[in-house]
């Protein structure tokens, strides 16, 4: 059985996990997708979460998102034991998950995308005149805080935003509810060298304001340039992790399983 390694990093201090998880189990009939789990992340921390296909990755956020409740196991938040059986649930707990898809309105402009499904209202009724200018107001702080500059104006719409630009906006948009972890899935896929850049800055100004990051993503490339820890999951298992003195090639075998963990 590969049991998990740590390959250094990080402080020898005691410090609580923001989120941590604990022997988590998920089956879908005969087939074991999280066999045993634990899984931990710190504020002011980047944790990468890596494998193959198949390995668990996307059933563990599920996990943590709300969309697919765990069999069985604990969920401690902020050192308290939590039930996320919804996505509300986990939205309550100020965690949020920008999926590679984005979920963004291409026919909506910046402003309405950040607050979609979240408007806020002159009065308390469904369909009153929205608060157009404290919307804008908030939007632009939020971009502001997080020196998101290439986004020119909060009108423009999404679907002339580049793809840097619109992982910006779903980016400013998780955290600005108050968030304090932020899940990112596959956030550099198909952007080019400098979009990609602007979104490793971003996520490195999420951890300076104290949130917890969780990026999930096959490039190794980028897993090391904004990582302080990289977990290794294969066949539903935790099998190793790594500090940031753990090189690509310690961080493949453990993937592949070609070495075994000491």
């Amino acid at each position: 059985m590969t049991m998990t390694i740590d390959a250094g990093g990080g402080s020898s201090a005691p410090r609580e996990p923001l989120l941590q998880l604990v022997d988590i189990r998920k089956h879908f009939g005969a087939v074991v997708a999280l066999d045993g789990v634990d899984f931990e992340v710190y504020p002011g921390e980047v944790v990468a979460l890596v494998g193959d296909n198949g390995a668990g990755k996307s059933t563990l956020v599920k996990v943590i998102a709300g969309t697919q409740p765990p069999d069985t196991g604990t969920i401690c938040f902020a050192g308290s034991e939590v039930k996320i059986h919804t996505p509300r649930d986990a939205t309550q707990l100020g965690i949020e998950t920008v999926y590679q898809d984005l979920a963004l309105c291409d026919n909506l402009d910046v402003v309405a995308n950040m607050f979609l499904g979240r408007e806020e209202r002159q009065i308390s009724l469904p369909f009153a005149p929205l608060r157009e200018l404290e919307m804008e107001r908030r939007a632009l702080e939020v971009l502001k805080s997080l020196n998101v500059t290439t986004v020119r104006s909060v009108r423009t719409a999404v679907a002339t935003l580049s793809g840097g630009q619109r992982q910006s906006v779903a980016i400013s948009r998780a955290v600005m509810w108050n968030s304090k972890i932020v899940i990112l899935d596959e956030p550099t896929a198909a952007l080019g060298v400098a979009q990609t850049q602007q979104v490793q800055a971003l996520i490195k100004r999420l951890r300076e304001q104290g949130l917890g990051v969780i990026v999930i993503s096959h490039n190794l490339h980028e897993v090391f340039e904004v990582a302080d820890r990289i977990i290794v999951l294969r066949l539903g298992r935790r099998v190793a992790t790594f500090g940031r003195d753990a090189t690509p090639d310690d961080v493949v075998s453990a993937i592949t399983g070609s070495r075994q963990a000491a």
